[in-house]
């Protein structure tokens, strides 16, 4: 009998320390298995019982580890931050730790660069090194989340200071760039070099998986915003971002995979939702795509593009779809494809669908040729021409846009199987579309109001893009 009460109790334990939340897709047009998610033990470890005290950045820093450990070791839980301004250095996640933001908790990130020290293993647009400390970083890690009303809110000030990019940068990028091509160890590749000035990330998981991001806010960033690598079963939602920096796209998902993005709200000087996959020669040894995204009901305020994909996206990125968006003030680009010759991968089974937007230069836009600043600074190791495939853009509404798609493929090979259905833009001021390389395209109801040539050069507040 008290061997049938153990294994009954050990069995009530199981289902009670593994309860699940389940977060659907039923409407996505490729197989969405259901997310599964984690739901953390009822078990708070408040910051201010490890030490933590307003304004003392050490005992924050430090606060924040043992909180971190001690929820960890518990069983899992949530690391709350109570009301306040909380300045503190870098917060390492641990598993099963729900970082907990309450109604009017503030975290602030000193921006003093040595508290970001040692280095960690992290990547810098698409190249995995060594580098400062992401703000808030976890690296194989599952079963975590931030959540709550709360804010995350970095000091800037010496930040912006590496948003210029001197020439000490330049070379520490063409470094790393050469040392990706040349396939030297990730543990050699130092980026926190005085001079090399490569801003960490706010918020980087790594080789991670389970994880939810509700509720809380985000203002300012001194690199990409929210960037998911490598990761899987990501549910991301409620969340209010708002960085108009160098370089602050809203979130990036590289090389993950099983991600629901919904009633968000992005603000960006970069881009807003982003799909990448790694850098050239770092890619294909990962051989890693991100797939399976669906991204639902989010407003981007402003941005480079409501959604990109690229430039980073050698590993491949296939199994998309977005829908129910809408664009308020103004972006560059509505939905936007880009690589070049050097990257190889994929791009494809995409969809975007049902999306109302202000002002842009383009609705729709595929660039196989975009280098940036890489076409001159650094050679050409492989030449990989990336397969782009099913493409669809339909149920579009814009009330003013440059241009209403341009597709600049590659003829070594060439862009297939575009579909563009339901569009219209109700004033144009420059040309309605061009494209070229491209095979089965198909144009269905693309209509507009007016075509008023207008040459003013469109810019929006912020970092304007190069190309």
């Amino acid at each position: 009998m008290k061997k049938m009460m153990l294994m009954l109790s050990l069995a009530i334990f199981c289902l009670t320390t593994t309860a699940q939340i389940k977060v659907s897709a039923p409407e996505a047009p490729f197989a969405f298995e259901d997310l599964e998610m984690f739901e953390f033990p009822n078990k708070d470890f408040s910051i201010v019982k490890y030490g933590a005290k307003p304004g003392n950045v050490l005992a924050n820093t430090k606060a924040f580890q043992k909180a971190m450990a001690a929820c960890n070791k518990a069983g899992g839980g949530r690391v709350v931050v109570p009301a306040g301004e909380w300045l503190t250095g870098p917060i390492h996640f641990k598993s099963n730790c729900n970082l907990y933001l309450s109604d009017g908790a503030t975290i602030v990130f000193a921006d003093d660069s040595s508290l970001y020290l040692p280095a960690v293993k992290t990547s810098w647009e698409g190249t995995e090194c060594m580098n400062y400390s992401p703000l808030v970083y976890a690296y194989e890690c599952h079963n975590i989340a931030i959540s709550g009303p709360g804010k995350l809110a970095p000091k800037m000030d010496f930040w912006r200071t590496w948003f210029k990019r001197p020439d000490s940068h330049i070379q520490a990028t063409r470094q790393l760039y050469a040392m990706c091509s040349t396939g030297v160890p990730v543990e050699n590749r130092r980026m926190e070099t005085p001079g090399a000035n490569m801003r960490p990330h706010l918020i980087h998981f790594n080789r991670c998986e389970n994880i939810q991001l509700d509720g809380f806010k985000i203002r300012e960033s001194p690199f990409w915003t929210i960037h998911l690598y490598m990761c899987k079963d990501v549910w991301a939602h409620h969340l209010d971002v708002y960085a108009h920096g160098h370089n602050n796209d809203g979130i990036d998902v590289e090389m993950t995979q099983h991600v629901i993005i919904e009633d968000c709200r992005f603000d960006q000087g970069d881009d807003a939702v982003v799909l990448k996959a790694g850098r050239n020669q770092d890619a294909w040894r990962l051989a890693t795509p991100t797939q399976d995204v669906v991204v639902r009901r989010c407003e981007i305020v402003q941005g480079h593009c409501l959604l990109g994909i690229g430039s980073e996206m050698a590993g491949g990125v296939g199994r998309v779809y977005m829908h129910d968006c809408h664009s308020s003030r103004a972006v560059y680009r509505l939905f936007y494809l880009k690589t070049n010759h050097r990257r190889g991968g994929f791009i494809e089974d995409i969809t975007l669908d049902n999306v109302s937007a202000a002002r842009m230069k383009r609705v729709f836009e595929i660039d196989t040729d975009v280098l940036y600043q890489w076409r001159d600074i650094v050679p050409t190791f492989e030449t990989a021409i990336t397969r782009i495939r099913n493409i669809s853009i339909r149920n579009i509404n814009c009330r003013e846009a440059e241009a209403i798609f341009e597709i600049r493929g590659d003829q070594r090979d060439p862009v297939q199987a575009v579909f563009i259905e339901n569009v219209h833009v109700d004033k144009l001021t420059k040309f309605i579309n061009n494209s070229e390389f491209v095979r089965d395209l198909s144009v269905k109801n693309v209509t507009w109001g007016s075509l008023e040539p207008n040459e003013e050069e469109f810019r929006l507040s912020g970092f304007a893009p190069a190309r």
